[in-house]
């Protein structure tokens, strides 16, 4: 009796030592907890000439049949081309955009609708590298598709943005790192280590409308280049000391 006795406050003391142990370990909740940091979010942006020109032409034509219609947009277009290879574009920069071809209707309150013709069309996007030479070739597409050619759209952009897009950058970060740094002295702390950097890069957006002008002369087009923003957005998380 008196041994198993023991036997059983030993077993007693081991689980209570047990339990204190545990008592005195730190939480898995406490221990994970995230250290204190602030997130700041910050744009830069700079201004850009393009460097390259988006060019929109349909070559279209009504005739008395589809098959005559065709063919004659098909010659229209032919000559488009060449005054763009002429110009030195590279075919890899003319792109056709549609092929359409469907009746053509008058359509007056006495006799209602009235078959004209067939309408045939091509449309093309083309890119002009050389900016400066883009007035020039407007000219040269014009003269080479006549009155069956249509200029859509003359719109600038900008084709390479790799230098801009590094400078947009680093307006972009000095001005995150100048936000954190308010904050910090607001809340009385420090900077630490940078722990989380995002990018939202946004491209130079070009307007939709044509931007065509006469020069002195009024003998030639001129397309006003103007200027364009660059943008880049950044999310960066500082440690807080």
């Amino acid at each position: 009796m008196k041994t198993t006795t023991k036997r059983n406050i030993t077993v007693l003391s081991i689980a209570l030592a047990l339990v204190g142990g545990l008592a005195t370990m730190p939480s898995a909740s406490a221990a994970s907890a995230p250290s204190r940091y602030v997130t700041i979010t910050a744009d830069g942006s700079v201004k850009v000439v393009p460097d390259a020109v988006r060019m929109n032409a349909t070559a279209t034509v009504i005739a008395a049949s589809s098959k005559e219609a065709q063919a004659q947009v098909s010659k229209t277009s032919a000559a488009v081309r060449a005054a763009l290879l002429a110009a030195q574009i590279d075919k890899k920069d003319i792109a056709t955009q549609s092929i359409t071809v469907y009746p053509e209707y008058n359509y007056t309150q006495e006799s209602g609708s009235r078959l004209i013709g067939y309408r045939s069309s091509q449309s093309f996007a083309i890119i002009i590298r050389n900016a400066a030479n883009a007035g020039d070739i407007v000219d040269s597409v014009i003269a080479a598709g006549g009155d069956n050619l249509q200029i859509n759209g003359v719109t600038p952009f900008v084709l390479d943005s790799t230098k801009s897009a590094e400078a947009a950058r680093a307006v972009a970060v000095k001005n995150a790192k100048g936000k954190a740094a308010s904050y910090a002295k607001l809340l009385g702390v420090k900077l630490g280590k940078v722990t989380y950097i995002v990018e939202n890069y946004a491209p130079a957006s070009y307007p939709v409308q044509s931007m065509l002008g006469k020069a002195e002369d009024a003998s030639s087009t001129v397309v006003d280049l103007g200027q364009q923003d660059v943008t880049v957005s950044v999310t960066v998380r500082w440690a807080l000391l």
